[in-house]
């Protein structure tokens, strides 16, 4: 089960999820690809295939995970990706800036419904 209300950011997502599937101090992924990798098995995923992670209070943290966190998201991401990916991240930094494209919230639920569908359940 997942805490809403304890994810602010997505690092706390992270911290949150990790500690769900894991325990304290688990690792569940610190960035998008990893945490796909994770959802997809064999990286901490349960074995069985008939797991459910529980979103509740989803509206509180797709509040904070909205344009605001996306926009910090998509700057950190600027200040460290490849050469050739920096027109594509800024236009989806300007694009955030201006309230338009998925959020870091969106960004999530794509992955758990790509990588594990069926899995999430937002509550």
């Amino acid at each position: 089960m997942l805490d809403g209300k304890q994810i602010t950011t997505l690092e706390d997502f992270w911290r949150v999820i990790g500690e769900a599937i894991n325990g304290p101090g688990g690792y569940f992924g610190r960035n998008l690809d990893a945490f796909a990798d994770c959802l997809s098995g064999g990286m901490g995923a349960p074995d069985d295939d008939d797991y459910v992670v529980e979103w509740r209070d989803h509206q509180v943290s797709r509040e904070f995970l909205s344009y605001p966190e996306t926009v910090r998201q998509l700057e950190i991401r600027l200040s460290h990706c490849h050469p050739t990916n920096r027109s594509s991240v800024s236009a989806d930094l300007a694009a955030a800036r201006d309230g338009l494209g998925s959020t870091v919230f969106d960004w999530l639920v794509e992955i758990f419904n790509r990588r594990a569908p069926g899995v999430l359940r937002l509550q």
